[in-house]
C-alpha cells in the first residue's frame, strides 16, 4: 500500500516531469540542431578546400539574386572581405533555388561588374522562402512574415553555424533563432525598418479618434485589435532588434527609425512577458552589452565606373533607374510626365523607365504600367527597358539629362547617387535618404531638386532640362563631386569596418572552440 507521503511525493514527480519534459525536448532539439549546423560548416571548409580554421560569416539574404540596391550592399561586403580578410569564408543563405552559384556569381558579375571568388564563398539554398513572401500571408502580414522568417532562419543554421551572423535584408526576428539554436553573435544592416514608431503612432492616433458613438462596435473592437496587434508587433520587434551585438543603418532616416525602436518601452507588455513563454526566446544579452544605436552605413554605389563619363554632350532624356516594385511608384513618374507636357509642351523630354523585373508580378506591373502610358497620352514619350544588363544601364546613364525618383519615404536611393555620379541632374521625391542625406547642398550650391506632386516634378524637371548650359554643367559637377566623395565603395568599406564586426567574428570563433 502507497502512504499519502508516497502519493503526493508521486503526483508531484508526475506533475513535474510532465512541465519539464517539453522543455527537455526543446534543449535536446537546440543540441542536436547545432550540431548538425557545425558539422554542415566542417563540411564545407572542406568541400571548398579551406583550412579548419577559417573563421564563417554568415549574411541571411534570401533575395540574394534580386539585382537591387540590398543585394549591392550584400555582395560589395563580401568582395571586400574576400580581398582583405584571406581567412574569412562568406556563407550567402538564399531563398533562390532556381539559380546555381556559378549562375548567381555570373549575374553579380554582369548586374553590378563585381567579380566574386568561389572558392570563399558557399551558398546554402533554402526550400522554404515562400514562408516570407507577401502572397503567403494575406492577412497578419508583418507576424505571417516574421515567423516564416524564423522558419527560414532554422533552417539555415541547422545546415550550417556560422561564427557570425549578419542580416542584411531587415529579418530581425532570424536573431532570437540564432542565439536559441547557434549560440553564435549576430550583426543587422537594416535598409528599411519592419515597423516603425511613427506607424505605432499613427495607428494610435486612429483609435484615439474613435469616439463617436455613431461608429457601430465592430469597429472599435477593430481599431483597437489592430492597435494591439501593432504594439505587441512592435515590442517584440525591438527586443530581437536588441540582440544583434552591432546595428548598421544605411541612411539618417533610417538610423532614426532604428534608434527609436532599439529604446522603446511599452511597460505593460514589459509585465506581461514576464509571464510569457516568449520571454526565453527574445532574452538574448542584457540591454547593456551591446550599443543600442544605428551607425550609419551608405550603400556603396558604383561611382568609379560612373564618374568618368563626359558630362557633356546630354541628350533630352528623363532617366528612372528602379526595380518595378509597388514602392518605387513608377505610375507617378508617368503623371509627371502628362503634367509636363501640359504644363510645357515644348519642353524637349523621353521618359527611360530602366529597371529590374523580379517575377511574374513585376512584369504584370511593367504591362499595367504600358497601359497607365496609353491612357494618359504619353505612350509615344515613354520607353520601357527591362532587366537591362550593366552594360545597358551604363549607356543610359552616360547620355540622360535628368534622373527621376519618385518612391515616398526612399530610405536611401542608390540609383539617386548613381545618376548624380554619373552626371545626370537628379530630381527625386522630398523624403527619406533623397531629401537628408543624398540630394543636398555641396559647397553652398544645390546638387539635384525636390518635389511631391506630379506638378512639382514637372516644373522641377522643366527646370533641369532648361538650365542655360554652364549652369547644368556645374550643377552636374557639383553632384558628381559629392557623389563620390561621400557614396564611394572605399567609403563604405571605411564605414562598415568601423562597425566592429571583426572583434564580434573573433568572439563567435573564440566561442566555437
Amino acid at each position: 500500500m502507497f502512504s499519502f507521503g508516497q502519493l503526493l511525493l508521486g503526483l508531484g514527480t508526475s506533475i513535474l516531469l510532465s512541465l519539464a519534459l517539453p522543455w527537455i525536448l526543446v534543449f535536446l532539439y537546440t543540441v542536436w540542431a547545432r550540431q548538425q549546423g557545425v558539422n554542415g560548416r566542417e563540411k564545407l571548409l572542406a568541400e571548398l578546400g579551406q583550412p579548419p580554421d577559417r573563421r564563417v560569416v554568415g549574411y541571411f539574404h534570401p533575395y540574394c539574386n534580386a539585382g537591387g540596391g540590398g543585394e549591392r550592399v550584400l555582395w560589395t561586403a563580401i568582395v571586400r572581405s574576400q580581398r582583405n580578410e584571406p581567412n574569412v569564408v562568406s556563407v550567402v543563405y538564399s531563398g533562390d533555388i532556381d539559380a546555381s552559384k556559378e549562375e548567381i556569381i555570373a549575374k553579380v558579375k554582369l548586374r553590378f561588374d563585381i567579380v566574386l571568388d568561389p572558392s570563399s564563398l558557399h551558398f546554402v539554398f533554402l526550400e522554404k522562402r515562400w514562408l516570407v513572401e507577401d502572397a503567403t500571408w494575406p492577412a497578419f502580414t508583418l507576424l505571417g512574415q516574421s515567423i516564416g522568417s524564423m522558419i527560414l532562419t532554422w533552417e539555415a543554421i541547422t545546415n550550417v553555424v556560422p561564427h557570425l551572423f549578419i542580416d542584411t535584408m531587415g529579418y530581425a526576428f532570424s536573431f532570437p533563432v540564432v542565439s536559441l539554436i547557434a549560440s553564435v553573435p549576430t550583426g543587422a544592416y537594416v535598409h528599411y525598418p519592419t515597423i516603425s514608431t511613427q506607424m505605432l503612432k499613427r495607428v494610435t492616433n486612429r483609435q484615439s479618434g474613435v469616439t463617436n458613438r455613431n461608429f457601430i462596435s465592430q469597429s472599435i473592437v477593430l481599431t483597437y485589435g489592430k492597435l494591439l496587434y501593432y504594439r505587441i508587433f512592435m515590442f517584440y520587434y525591438s527586443r530581437a532588434l536588441r540582440m544583434a551585438s552591432f546595428k548598421m543603418a544605411n541612411s539618417s532616416w533610417t538610423k532614426n527609425h532604428v534608434d527609436a525602436i532599439l529604446v522603446h518601452r511599452d511597460p505593460l507588455l514589459e509585465f506581461a512577458n514576464t509571464f510569457s513563454l516568449a520571454r526565453f526566446l527574445f532574452a538574448g544579452p542584457p540591454a547593456s552589452a551591446h550599443k543600442q544605436s544605428a551607425q550609419i552605413v551608405y550603400p556603396s554605389c558604383d561611382t568609379r565606373a560612373m564618374s568618368s563619363f563626359p558630362l557633356t554632350p546630354r541628350e533630352p532624356v528623363v532617366l528612372s533607374v528602379a526595380q518595378f516594385r509597388p514602392e518605387k511608384n513608377h505610375a507617378a513618374q508617368l503623371q509627371a510626365l502628362a503634367a509636363l507636357l501640359k504644363q510645357h509642351p515644348s519642353t524637349p523630354a523621353k521618359f527611360v523607365l530602366l529597371g529590374g523585373a523580379r517575377n511574374d508580378d513585376d512584369l504584370q506591373r511593367v504591362d499595367t504600367l504600358r497601359l497607365l502610358a496609353r491612357n494618359l497620352g504619353v505612350e509615344d514619350h515613354v520607353e520601357f527597358v527591362v532587366n537591362a544588363s550593366y552594360a545597358e544601364v551604363l549607356e543610359w546613364l552616360a547620355k540622360s539629362s535628368v534622373g527621376l525618383s519618385t518612391m515616398v519615404d526612399e530610405h536611401f536611393g542608390i540609383n539617386v547617387v548613381e545618376l548624380m555620379a554619373a552626371g545626370v541632374i537628379p530630381v527625386s521625391h522630398a523624403s527619406g535618404g533623397p531629401l537628408h542625406d543624398i540630394i543636398v547642398s555641396f559647397e553652398g550650391k544645390p546638387t539635384g531638386y525636390h518635389a511631391r506632386t506630379p506638378e512639382e516634378f514637372a516644373d522641377a524637371i522643366h527646370i533641369a532640362l532648361t538650365l542655360p548650359e554652364d549652369e547644368a554643367q556645374e550643377m552636374r559637377q557639383r553632384a558628381r563631386t559629392w557623389a563620390v566623395q561621400a557614396f564611394s565603395e572605399d567609403e563604405f568599406e571605411r564605414t562598415w569596418n568601423t562597425s566592429g564586426w571583426r572583434d564580434v567574428l573573433e568572439e563567435g570563433y573564440t566561442q566555437s572552440q
